[in-house]
C-alpha cells in the first residue's frame, strides 16, 4: 500500500506543478530567460521525456519524503503537512536560491521556483499521510 500513496502523491505534485507554472509560465519564461517561439511557448517546445523525467523525479521525492516521514514517526495529516511545508521551505527553496545565486539568477525566479517546491511538497506530505 505504501507504493501507491507515493505514486498518488507524486501525481498531486505533478499535477499542481502544471498549475502553478502554468498561471506563471510567462513571469517564469522571463525570470529564467527561455527563448519563446511565436506563440510565446518556449522554444523546442517541451518534450515527453522532460514530462516523464518530471514524474520520476516527483516519485522520488515522495519516496523519500514517505520514507523520512515513517522515521520520523509523522502519520497526521497536520504533521504531513507542516512536514512537507518544512521540506520545501527549508530544504529545496534554499538550494534552488543557491543555485541561482551563482548562476546570477533574479530572485523573483527562486520565489517562483520556492514556491512551488514549498506547496508541492506540502501537498505531497498530506497525501503521503492520507493512507
Amino acid at each position: 500500500m505504501e507504493i501507491l500513496n507515493v505514486l498518488v502523491a507524486a501525481a498531486v505534485g505533478f499535477a499542481l506543478g502544471a498549475v502553478w507554472y502554468g498561471v506563471l509560465a510567462g513571469p517564469w519564461m522571463q525570470a529564467a530567460k527561455i527563448p519563446r517561439d511565436e506563440n510565446g511557448k518556449p522554444a523546442g517546445g517541451q518534450t515527453p521525456a522532460v514530462f516523464a523525467a518530471t514524474f520520476a523525479l516527483q516519485l522520488v521525492v515522495a519516496g523519500m519524503m514517505r520514507h523520512v516521514f515513517a522515521l520520523s514517526g509523522i502519520d497526521t495529516i497536520t504533521g504531513g503537512l507542516v512536514g512537507g511545508l518544512g521540506v520545501g521551505l527549508f530544504f529545496i527553496t534554499p538550494w534552488i536560491m543557491i543555485n541561482n545565486l551563482y548562476g546570477v539568477r533574479p530572485l523573483r525566479l527562486s520565489m517562483i521556483d520556492g514556491g512551488y517546491a514549498t506547496l508541492a511538497c506540502g501537498a505531497i506530505g498530506v497525501v503521503l499521510t492520507l493512507f
